[in-house]
């Protein structure tokens, strides 16, 4: 109790014409009010997954797909950094999230989109890269931050605010 939450981001993402089905983020105009941000991380140790926990049936796309860009801004609006997005506003993209990718580059993410504002948990299973989970609130404020999860584990990551 006390601790004081830092201004998280300032979405904006505008759209580029030549791409069809570009998702704008606004912070007005989503109605999404928890959020959740996979960051992926440089993996600085070579983990190497037991052979039991290693994914036997995987998707066919694992290239990181550009939906948006997330700012990220102190408590004084002053700008930290920008990071390209991917949008996972559904059950079945928020399911997949960043599984079996193998490479992302330290600047990209996944930004979750939840109708409602609540705790929410979230595991490493079949993700091959470490990650960092930040959870913001809907006043787009973060309220937890997990830094470099751990590959392939079930542990749970969560965020009670």
């Amino acid at each position: 109790m006390g601790k004081k939450t830092r201004k998280a981001f300032n979405p904006q993402t505008p759209p580029k014409p030549k791409k069809p089905n570009w998702f704008v983020v606004t912070g007005i105009g989503v109605l999404a009010v928890a959020v959740l941000l996979s960051i992926v991380m440089v993996n600085k140790t070579n983990h190497t997954p037991p052979i039991a926990n290693v994914p036997t049936a995987q998707p066919t796309s694992y290239e990181f797909m550009k939906q948006g860009e997330l700012r990220f801004i102190n408590a004084n609006n002053v700008f930290i950094t920008t990071i390209d997005i991917e949008i996972a506003q559904d059950d079945s993209k928020r399911t997949l999230g960043l599984m079996y990718r193998d490479k992302m580059s330290e600047n990209q993410g996944m930004l979750f989109i939840f109708n409602e504002e609540e705790g929410r948990s979230f595991w490493m299973k079949n993700t091959i890269l470490s990650l960092d989970i930040i959870f913001v609130n809907s006043s787009n404020e973060i309220v937890t931050i997990h830094k470099y999860t751990k590959p392939y584990s079930e542990e749970t990551y969560s965020s009670d605010k």
